[in-house]
């Protein structure tokens, strides 16, 4: 399929560009139907839905909160799990001579 480019003028050249790039978006479509059977086939196959496979959730749970391990002993709202960064008021217990032992809920 031999197109002479050269025998076009500009909106016959916009017109085939149109046109091609229509026809590779037809093409990826035609493409992705045909994989997107393959893997319902697959999965049906083994016993499961698409949903079970791609529903986000992927058979993770869901963390918890951390537990407070340890109590502001000036304001008893204030707690901490012990992960991340330190609270200051938790630094400034243990500058003011507490111990962590002291801390624990």
């Amino acid at each position: 399929m031999a197109i002479d480019l050269k025998g076009l003028n500009h909106s016959q050249l916009n017109e085939l560009i149109h046109r091609a790039e229509a026809r590779k978006h037809e093409l990826a479509k035609e493409k992705i139907g045909k994989v997107r059977e393959k893997i319902v086939a697959l999965a049906k196959a083994e016993g499961f839905s698409v949903e079970d496979l791609f529903s986000g959730r992927g058979g993770r749970k869901t963390r918890r909160p951390a537990k407070p391990k340890f109590r502001n002993p000036a304001d008893h709202a204030q707690t901490w799990s012990g992960r991340g960064k330190r609270p200051r008021w938790f630094s400034a217990a243990l500058a003011a001579g507490k111990k962590e032992k002291d801390l624990l809920i």
